[in-house]
């Protein structure tokens, strides 16, 4: 599956942005969809996950109840609500697919197999 995120730009501290990632290629319910993502110098990290039926989600702590995953599956499209933004989410944000037996959200990076080209996100003091 091929993704293509789009949505960054530059916010000042407290506002918000929706990040999206469209697929293509294969059937997008089956996957797991990710978002991460990396600052300059530091590793990348994990941010949210949704489930392939878009029924379970998992954040990471330093964005729980501020950011809010979701997808359509419809529309072969994944979604990262960003809100009440800080200078430290300032990063290029990649999402990713990948395949879950189960059916849960997929937190190790190394569970996805297919990585969009990433946006960047610029948070103003």
């Amino acid at each position: 599956v091929q993704l293509l995120a789009s949505g960054g730009g530059l916010v000042q501290a407290g506002g918000s942005l929706r990040l999206a990632c469209a697929a293509s290629g294969r059937t997008f319910s089956d996957y797991a969809i990710g978002w991460f993502r990396q600052a300059p110098g530091r590793e990348r990290e994990f941010v949210a996950g949704v489930s392939r039926a878009g029924t379970q989600t998992r954040y990471a702590a330093s964005v729980k109840g501020r950011f809010r995953a979701s997808r359509e599956n419809g529309k072969s499209t994944a979604y990262l609500q960003m809100n009440t933004l800080k200078p430290e989410d300032t990063a290029a944000y990649y999402c990713a697919a990948g395949t879950s037996v189960t059916g849960a959200v997929l937190i190790e990076k190394t569970s996805y197999t297919s990585w969009g080209q990433g946006t960047q996100v610029t948070v103003s003091s």
